[in-house]
């Protein structure tokens, strides 16, 4: 069964697979990382779905209700779509975000690159969001 994109059941499996992943907790435990991230698509005026990150592990996952947030990236759905496909590496993030396909409506990207403590999780992120069967028709 596929599941909405950005949907509580979504969002859930994406909290599942984080916390089942050791070099996500690894890698963000280290920093101590906690942050409310939020995702969603271009041109809308509110994300669609968030989690909140504690200490490298997700203590909440769901369809995004107003929380203030940390980051929160844009995409089209057809990138999205892409990106869950094909995958991309750091080289492929820095010219998603030059081109303006991906966004960071919050957060420092900048910052996120420069540490690898931070840039080796979010593409493993992105890599666990791919393993979730996904209903782009949102």
């Amino acid at each position: 069964m596929s599941l909405k994109l950005f949907s509580d059941p979504w969002m859930n499996k994406l909290q599942q697979l984080w916390n089942e992943d050791p070099k996500m907790l690894k890698n963000l435990g280290k920093v101590d990382f906690y942050s409310y991230i939020g995702y969603g698509l271009k041109g809308e005026e509110h994300p669609r779905g968030f989690i909140y990150v504690d200490n490298g592990k997700v203590i909440e996952a769901a369809e995004w209700d107003g929380e203030s947030l940390n980051w929160d990236l844009r995409a089209d759905k057809g990138s999205w779509e892409k990106w869950f496909k094909e995958g991309f590496g750091l080289a492929g993030l820095g010219k998603a975000v030059a081109s303006g396909e991906l966004v960071f409506v919050s957060g420092d990207y900048r910052q996120m690159v420069r540490n690898l403590n931070l840039s080796v999780p979010f593409l493993r992120h992105l890599e666990l969001m791919a393993k979730i069967k996904t209903d782009y028709n949102v």
